[in-house]
């Protein structure tokens, strides 16, 4: 029923309560509470107004302890606590226990100066360890214009670590944030003074450290409390309009190293075999050249000493010379003589024998007064009767001679 219906039995809020529904007295509600204590401690209750004074100071009191004991602290290792009273930077602590001014006068910052933290410019890959085909790409931070005018699409991951705490904590509003915008700003300034090729190509480590020094050198004028550990060029690639193209171009280029080097392979090989095969003729023509001219020397101081028996008798000279050149013509060649005067035996010349040892040479047949005619022939064991028969024809020309 409604407190404004009849019969509501005036409950409504002007009208009289009932003595059960009034709150406690708050003395008695003290006087209580310090019954309770005394009993606790084995005390006896007092009477008097005192006694609610004395326990309200013993509350107070334990507040302030309680207060007190929430100042203690600790610092864990590897970190720093930074006190700030009432905003204002007041000291350092190290690791350990330390206590200070509770708040709302004193507060504690504690910040690990040894944690190694990551930023990423130019891409959200959302875990440490996905792959770097499936990175987020962020446009906005990723493409950059190179030296020249070519657009690249370059994604960094920078480490680092907090190395003053205070200024970390007081002197960069946004530390992350301020990273973040200083590190694309050293990636813009080194990727503009860079050409496309050598971004994609062979210069990735230079790029990365020159923009480590470049970022490391800002954040220092900031005086923001972070030293950068590593700045790794995660990727940097074409933009995806333009990335089959490139890739062929990419491929082309490829090949024509891998075409130079072979060449290069090839003439590293033959090049010194060349060189080898060269010198060993340089050597035996020297070799032959010493040899003909030794030679000829020979040849030439045996002239001079036939030159001077010559002037001594003409005629004897000239009679051993004629021997000893057609001792040396006839020793080389083998003859057959046959007497075609005697006898009536059938002869038989083995003319093919005589050709093929011979491979064309001239055959000379000499024919004397006696009738004999002489044949070279290279036949087997004839070389004993060639050589006699060299003799005689010899002798014989020495005759015709002679007359």
């Amino acid at each position: 029923m409604a407190w404004n219906e009849p019969g509501g039995g005036k409950k409504d809020p002007w009208s009289g309560r009932d003595q059960q529904d009034t709150p406690p007295d708050l003395d008695e509600v003290l006087r209580n509470l310090q019954e309770r204590i005394n009993k606790l401690f084995g005390r006896k209750p007092d009477g008097g107004g005192g006694n609610a004074t004395r326990l309200a100071g013993m509350i107070g009191a334990a507040a302030v302890a309680v207060w007190g004991l929430t100042g203690i602290y600790i610092v864990d290792e590897g970190s720093r606590g930074v006190v700030s009273r009432f905003g204002k930077y007041v000291e350092t602590t190290q690791p350990g226990p330390h206590w200070h001014w509770p708040s709302p006068v004193e507060t504690v910052t504690v910040v690990n100066v040894e944690q190694q933290r990551f930023v990423e410019v130019g891409y959200r890959s959302g875990g440490r360890q996905q792959a770097v085909g499936s990175l987020g790409s962020v446009p906005r931070e990723a493409l950059m214009l190179t030296q020249d005018e070519n657009i690249v699409d370059v994604r960094l991951a920078v480490q680092y670590q907090i190395k003053d705490a205070k200024e970390y904590l007081f002197n960069v509003l946004d530390p992350e944030g301020t990273l973040k915008q200083v590190t694309e700003s050293a990636e813009r300034s080194v990727i503009g003074n860079s050409t496309m090729d050598f971004v994609l190509t062979e210069g990735r480590s230079s790029i990365a450290s020159d923009i480590k020094s470049e970022i490391q050198e800002i954040l220092d004028q900031y005086h923001a409390g972070i030293r950068i550990i590593t700045v790794n060029l995660v990727d940097a690639q074409p933009p995806e309009d333009v990335q089959a193209a490139f890739e062929d171009a990419i491929k082309a280029r490829e090949d024509e190293q891998r075409l130079k080097n072979e060449a290069e392979a090839y003439a590293n090989e033959v090049v010194p075999k060349a060189r080898g095969a060269a010198s060993r003729l340089i050597q035996e023509s020297e070799g032959y050249k010493e040899k003909v001219i030794a030679r000829a020397r020979g040849e030439a101081g045996r002239f001079e000493r036939i030159l001077a028996e010559y002037e001594k008798a003409p005629e004897v000279m000239r009679e051993r010379l004629y021997i000893e050149s057609m001792q040396e013509v006839m020793g080389r060649a083998n003859t057959l003589l046959l007497d075609v005067k005697g006898g009536n035996n059938v002869v038989y010349l083995p003319l093919d024998k005589i050709r093929s040892g011979r491979g064309g040479a001239d055959t000379a047949v000499s024919e004397t007064e006696t009738g004999s005619v002489s044949v070279p022939t290279q036949i087997d064991g004839q070389d004993g009767g060639a050589k006699g028969g060299g003799g005689r024809a010899s002798s014989r020309g020495r005759d015709g001679r002679g007359q």
